[in-house]
């Protein structure tokens, strides 16, 4: 089993733009009205890079930095963990569209973006923070995948990491082959030991079992789209403790206990 601590969270998604609201809806206390989100760049970015950013890093970097100021980022310098199955979806399809023109195009600015360590390069860039990023990808375990890897740096290398965890629904012809149903974006501040910022300790190990499901409507954010399947996780988190058992590799499942700190 491992352990380690919550310092500070922030999630983004249609009817949760904040932890605080989120939190509400999480526990009961409000309806879910999933209005249509706004994905606006992040106050972080600098102007060059607020222009030139895509919706996979404006969703990501938003809900980054709900969970870390900018000033906070520079302090602690925390290494950083993205977790996507996707990408952007929306720089693929642009890509597919250019490349099958005549003559086949690319733009160096779509190019630039379309990799899938671009909103992690953002971070750097706009944080100033020299420490390590890693991308992954896992498909519907990418969430579950992202936290076990965060989760073994902070053990490890005994130091602050963000889990940055995204993804969005691609447009037509290719979302009827990948469905994903609306944006969704989390992001975990952990570190290795408690301090009087953290909220909640959370141990982690590997387990069998059905996986923990949401009540309607939430349910379908969490299986429409692949970084939502943190939910169950935050919705332990809102109601202060509890368990949870996310999807991870084959019919092994990601076992959370949240116990409070504060």
């Amino acid at each position: 089993m491992t352990t380690l601590y919550l310092d500070n969270l922030g999630v983004v998604a249609p009817g949760l733009s904040d932890w605080p609201g989120a939190a509400k809806v999480l526990r009961g206390e409000a309806d879910h009205l999933a209005e249509p989100l706004k994905l606006t760049a992040p106050e972080l970015l600098p102007a060059t890079e607020r222009r030139r950013s895509s919706d996979s890093t404006r969703l990501a970097l938003r809900a980054a930095e709900q969970a870390l100021s900018l000033e906070a980022a520079q302090r602690l310098q925390p290494a950083a963990v993205f977790s996507s199955a996707y990408g952007d979806p929306t720089i693929t399809h642009k890509l597919c569209e250019l490349l099958s023109g005549t003559p086949p195009m690319a733009s160096p600015t779509l190019f630039h973006n379309s990799v899938h360590n671009a909103p992690a390069g953002y971070w750097s860039i706009a944080t100033a923070n020299p420490m390590t990023t890693t991308s992954i990808a896992a498909g519907d375990e990418s969430f579950a995948t992202g936290l076990l890897y965060a989760a073994a740096q902070v053990v490890a290398e005994q130091r602050p990491v963000l889990l940055i965890s995204y993804d969005l629904p691609y447009p037509k012809p290719l979302s009827e082959k990948c469905e994903v149903s609306a944006p969704f974006a989390s992001a975990l501040l952990l570190s290795h030991q408690a301090s009087a910022q953290s909220i909640a300790q959370l141990s982690l190990s590997l387990d069998k079992g059905p996986e923990t499901i949401m009540d309607l409507p939430l349910e379908s954010l969490r299986r429409g789209n692949p970084a939502a399947r943190a939910l169950p996780l935050l919705a332990i988190l809102a109601s202060a403790s509890g368990e949870c058992l996310l999807p991870y590799l084959a019919e092994q499942r990601l076992h959370i206990t949240v116990t409070p700190c504060r």
